[in-house]
Order: C-alpha cells, then sequence, then structure tokens
C-alpha cells in the first residue's frame, strides 16, 4: 500500500504525512512492515494483528494501556522488600486483578488478547502433542477464561469431556454452545476432580508458594477420580533448548514481564522440577519442544 494511501485510510490530517513516513521507517526496520516499490507489505508480525488471522491486536492494546506507566516505578519496586509487583507501586497497591474489575474495558482486551493467544498455542498443542490426551475422560481447564482452549481440544478429541473452571465473574463470559462445562470458583480452594488438569499459563502469574498451593488443589482433583490422573502445564521453559535468540528473547522478556507486571515469573528447569516435588508429585515429564515458547509439562501424583 503507498504511503498516501495507508495516511487516508487511519486517517490523519495530510500536514502528518511525513512524520507517518518516518514512522514506517522505523517499523520496517523492526520488521513489523516490510517495503516494495509499490509501498508497504505485511510481515509475519504485522499478519498477527488481523482480525481474521491470529489477530492479537487486543493483546498489544491490552499491553500499551498497562504495561509504560509500571516502568516508571521499577527503580521503586527493585528497592522495596514487599513482594508486591511494579504494576502495584504504580496503582496504589492494587493488584492486576484489582485493577481489572475496576475497569472491565481493560478486563475485556486482556480476555480477548487471551482468547487469540490461546487460538494460536493451543492448535499447536492438540497437533503436535496429541498423545498426552490418550487415556483421558475429562479434563478441567483451570483459569479457563470464556472457553477458547477447551473448545478447541474438544473439537480436536470428541469424546473427552471438557469443563472450563474460573472465577465466577470470568465464566459468566464463556461461549459454551454445549462444548463444554462451566463451573466458577477459586483454584486456591477447591478444583473439580477430573482426569486430567489442564493449567495454561496460569503458573507464571504466581510467586513459588502460591503456585505450590495452586498445584496441590490439582493433585487433590485427580486423586479423586478412578484413574491414575495427571495435571498438563504449558508454560515457558526459560532453559529449555532453542537455537532461536528471538525466542530466547521472547521468553526473558516475558520472565521481566510478569514479575514486573503481577509478582510472578517464567521458571528454568531446576525451578519447575523444585516446585513440583514441594507441591507433592512424585514424578513429572518435561516433552521435548515441538512448538513456539510453550513447552508441556506432564506431574504425576
Amino acid at each position: 500500500m503507498p504511503l498516501h494511501e495507508l495516511a487516508r485510510s487511519i486517517p490523519i490530517p495530510p500536514e502528518k504525512d511525513m512524520m507517518l513516513d518516518s514512522f514506517m521507517e522505523l517499523l520496517v526496520h523492526q520488521r513489523v512492515f516490510a517495503k516494495c516499490e509499490a509501498g508497504y507489505l505485511l510481515t509475519p508480525t504485522s499478519e498477527l494483528m488481523l482480525s481474521e488471522g491470529a489477530n492479537m491486536g487486543a493483546f498489544v492494546y491490552f499491553v500499551t494501556d498497562t504495561f509504560p506507566e509500571q516502568l516508571f516505578f521499577l527503580g521503586k519496586w527493585f528497592k522495596d522488600t514487599g513482594k508486591g509487583s511494579a504494576f502495584q507501586l504504580a496503582h496504589d497497591g492494587k493488584p492486576i486483578w484489582d485493577v481489572l474489575k475496576e475497569k472491565p474495558e481493560l478486563g475485556t482486551l486482556l480476555n480477548k488478547g487471551m482468547e487469540s493467544q490461546s487460538k494460536v498455542c493451543v492448535r499447536y498443542l492438540v497437533a503436535s502433542y496429541p498423545e498426552i490426551f490418550d487415556g483421558i475422560n475429562n479434563l478441567v481447564d483451570v483459569g479457563g477464561g470464556t472457553g477458547t482452549t477447551v473448545k478447541i481440544i474438544a473439537d480436536s478429541f470428541p469424546g473427552l469431556q471438557c469443563t472450563v473452571f474460573d472465577l465466577p465473574h470470568v465464566v459468566e463470559n464463556a461461549l459454551n454452545n454445549g462444548y463444554f462445562n462451566v463451573v466458577g470458583g477459586d483454584m486456591f480452594v477447591k478444583i473439580p476432580p477430573a482426569d486430567a488438569i489442564l493449567l495454561k499459563t496460569v503458573l507464571h502469574d504466581w510467586l513459588d508458594e502460591d503456585c505450590v498451593r495452586i498445584l496441590k488443589r490439582c493433585k487433590e482433583a485427580i486423586a479423586s477420580t478412578k484413574n491414575n490422573g495427571k495435571v498438563i502445564v504449558i508454560d515457558l521453559v526459560l532453559d529449555a533448548e532453542t537455537h532461536d535468540s528471538i525466542e530466547t528473547e521472547t521468553k526473558l522478556l516475558s520472565n521481566f514481564s510478569m514479575m514486573s507486571l503481577v509478582g510472578g515469573k517464567e521458571r528454568n528447569k531446576k525451578e519447575w522440577h523444585d516446585l513440583i516435588l514441594n507441591a507433592g508429585f512424585s514424578d513429572y515429564k518435561i516433552y521435548p519442544a515441538r512448538m513456539p515458547l510453550y513447552s508441556v509439562i506432564e506431574l504425576y501424583p
């Protein structure tokens, strides 16, 4: 698309065309767009923003609305002896979960962003790791939001009974058309029983002591079923083998983001080992990486 067509389609005043040109040059350098004789082209990065594609635009809006402000509090956060996040310092001590309740428009952006992320991640999951669903009759997705993940799983494995479990005000918005059950509750108190408990990008939101509490509730949930249950964790493993410097950088940035935004963290293999055993599990398995960024970890009681 030529620059003048891009400017008119946004739209911006004609006197800002030169500034847009400079901005586009920066985005080309950062590989967000590409440039050709006819104008500008999409790249794999900008294609992620398309509504008919992965549609990560909502997640980008959420990050740009929430992340910059906390950066001004990093110095104070590093010196602070408390366990809170930089985000809390920027919001009068309120954790992000409370702010999302006060600003439902931010919660909507986050939910839409996580739905888009789930579509990409879970499609890789069911295609690359079908064996993890063998022998499972029912599955509970803890922190499952509006049900995007379990809908993809249920479509891929029609005989599998799936349940979305999340906070009551979250599951009220679950788009359930008979694909799955919906249960509201608190994962720190009790999780519905199932052959398998799924934790997709949940544990990186929390410190170790909180993760141990969550995992103990998961262990109780699978212990109450007849089958030998398991917990399936989808999360980053910082030192998982990769020869992709961009993937490594993305993981490190995610680790910093979790620390400063919610007070959680990404974990390396040793930290996952200690966390799992401290929660009372007898064994676990980290699968070799078959999808971008994320690893699959199975926990056995």
